[in-house]
């Protein structure tokens, strides 16, 4: 069955038809041509397609697009401004938190997420907001000190 929605995808106004069963996830890659969000495990155990739903961070392969509706989503692409990189991405790049990459997106809108509620955050508050993304890279200790970074530089 086919749902007509809108919902604002990074600041622009989007309407659509969509499968019932299709994933916010799906939409956004296929429809939408966003693929900064990224299928890992499909289950919402990895974070890889964490995107922002009004401001939080939720696991886009585990909501249907039509629970979307009339809400605000924020993809990796919707921070940056042009060729400058919003102050998280950044912090990510200037600390070495990039490196395969595939799961930046994610932890980048998670730490978005958390300085919005957190603007001074506690190892413990960046532990929590990262929580439950997998990075076999890093080692997160870069990731920790980026959050870190990107706090610091947007107070």
């Amino acid at each position: 069955m086919q749902h007509l929605f809108s919902l604002t995808v990074n600041g622009e106004k989007v309407t659509a038809q969509v499968e019932s069963h299709r994933t916010l996830l799906e939409f956004l890659r296929e429809e939408l041509n966003l693929t900064g969000v990224k299928e890992g495990c499909g289950d919402g155990e990895c974070g890889a397609c964490t995107v922002l739903m009004d401001g939080e961070p939720v696991r886009s392969c585990l909501i249907l697009a039509v629970e979307a509706r009339d809400r605000e989503i924020v993809t990796i692409e919707g921070l940056a401004r042009g060729d400058e990189l919003h102050a998280i991405q950044q912090a990510f790049v200037d600390r070495g938190a990039v490196q395969c990459g595939f799961c930046t997106p994610g932890l980048i809108l998670a730490a978005k997420a958390l300085l919005n509620r957190h603007p001074h955050p506690t190892k413990e508050h960046i532990r929590e907001a990262i929580g439950g993304h997998l990075c076999r890279c890093t080692g997160y200790e870069t990731i920790f000190h980026a959050i870190q970074s990107a706090a610091k530089k947007q107070r």
